[in-house]
């Protein structure tokens, strides 16, 4: 009987420093990787969509047609908010990318994400909420070391 007492007790406090242990190593994934990894495959998402909105290097028909009959976005010319989503899908992520002005890219992507899930897609809630994070790690964390604004603090002398 105090066998089977002392194995019983023994085996789940081996699970728990297992656990624990396993818990421990993924506490030392660094940040910097983890923004890296937010900011460029986030705004790879944003960058194919600008792709689709352009003609050459003009906003398509097809966009324009798109905000007007589809997307239908509220107190915004359609012709206006296709050319301000075009702007916004190759300028925003391309900042993101390079880590300059991260957190105000981030929050500017992170605006059309919540204009898109409200007006246009809100059925697409879980992607939009996957964006969501990505961009809300950057605004509230920072873009980490592997970014412009890193090397711009360091060069004004803040972490």
């Amino acid at each position: 009987m105090d066998q089977a007492r002392t194995v019983s007790s023994v085996v789940p406090h081996a699970i728990s420093e297992k656990v624990n242990g396993l818990i421990g190593l993924f506490s030392v994934i660094p940040h910097d990787v983890i923004a890296l990894i937010a900011r460029i495959s986030v705004s790879a998402v944003f960058w194919q969509s600008g792709q689709t909105k352009l003609d050459g290097w003009h906003v398509s028909s097809n966009a324009v047609y798109l905000f007007q009959n589809e997307y239908k976005v509220p107190l915004i010319d359609p012709l206006v908010a296709a050319h301000v989503a075009a702007l916004s899908e190759f300028l925003f992520p391309v900042l993101l990318v390079i880590g300059l002005a991260s957190r105000f890219s981030a929050l500017a992507l992170l605006g059309m994400t919540l204009v898109i899930e409200i007006f246009i897609y809100p059925e697409a809630w879980p992607t939009h909420g996957t964006w969501a994070a990505c961009f809300l790690l950057v605004i509230a964390r920072g873009p980490g070391l592997f970014s412009l604004d890193h090397l711009v603090a360091r060069k004004l002398g803040r972490s």
